[in-house]
């Protein structure tokens, strides 16, 4: 297990747990989806564990993309020149899939925000355990951007298609008790309880015949990885133009100021 840097990863009976190491906001990068996607596919070599739990360390569970960082802004500068480019955020999206292609029933533990991208990854589970405190959302309009990491269609999936039309076109906040109602998050509880919450329904489903979970989780998931595979594919081409416009930029600037955006529609 000493391979993996920016996530730890345990189990616990027949249950698997990935802890995500990037505190405070956990910021997604390749190496983050890489090794969530690697533990995953151990996991579904380890004939003892039957279920999965995704949970962090820090303030939030994964806010998404830093496009503060200076690394980041030069692959935006690099994508501007040439969008076919085998850029790191392309090889993100190949990470993603495998998440999505991975074979055991996984529940995520949203203690804090799941952001852009970090949304994404919440949503990549079967099951959301939450907490008041938490807040999800799909910022991207807000910053100037497209909806990436397969939520165009893992979100309408989940929440039907107006509530998650609502969630990207607004771009708001929703709470963990919000969520819930939607059906974005299946239980609430408080805080300091979300991990351990989360661990008793993988204990739960991990009682269960492990040939049967795996078949019956195929049968209901069928197809859901071809159809992340073919939005993220749409979604990074509408990103890579979206990139180049002044809107984004000054998205990514009102962001980082904490203010309402002068956008121009350029």
């Amino acid at each position: 297990m000493s391979k993996y840097t920016v996530i730890g990863v345990e189990k616990h009976g027949h249950v698997g747990l990935i802890e995500i190491r990037k505190p405070p906001l956990n910021f997604f990068d390749v190496a983050l989806i890489n090794q969530i996607a690697d533990a995953l596919e151990e996991f579904d070599k380890d004939v003892e564990i039957r279920a999965s739990v995704l949970a962090a360390q820090g303030k939030a569970f994964c806010a998404g993309a830093d496009f503060s960082d200076p690394q980041r802004q030069e692959q935006e500068a690099s994508a501007q020149k040439d969008p076919a480019a085998n850029l790191p955020i392309n090889h993100l999206y190949v990470q993603a899939v495998r998440i999505f292609r991975n074979k055991k029933p996984i529940v995520a533990a949203v203690h804090g925000a799941a952001i852009g991208g970090g949304l994404g990854l919440a949503v990549s589970a079967d099951f959301r355990v939450t907490c008041p405190e938490a807040r999800f959302a799909a910022n991207f309009t807000k910053l100037g951007f497209h909806p990436g990491f397969g939520l165009t269609t893992t979100l309408p999936e989940l929440v039907g298609k107006n509530n998650a039309e609502l969630i990207f076109y607004t771009s708001r906040r929703v709470t963990g008790e919000e969520a819930t109602r939607m059906g974005l998050a299946n239980i609430c509880v408080p805080q300091d309880q979300v991990r351990a919450e989360a661990m008793k329904l993988a204990a739960e489903i991990a009682e269960c015949s492990p040939l049967g979970l795996v078949s019956t989780r195929a049968t209901m998931r069928a197809g859901l990885a071809d159809r992340v595979l073919a939005a993220t594919n749409h979604e990074l081409i509408e990103q890579t133009k979206l990139r180049a416009t002044e809107d984004f930029k000054e998205g990514v600037k009102a962001t980082a100021e904490r203010r309402v955006a002068n956008f121009k529609g350029r």
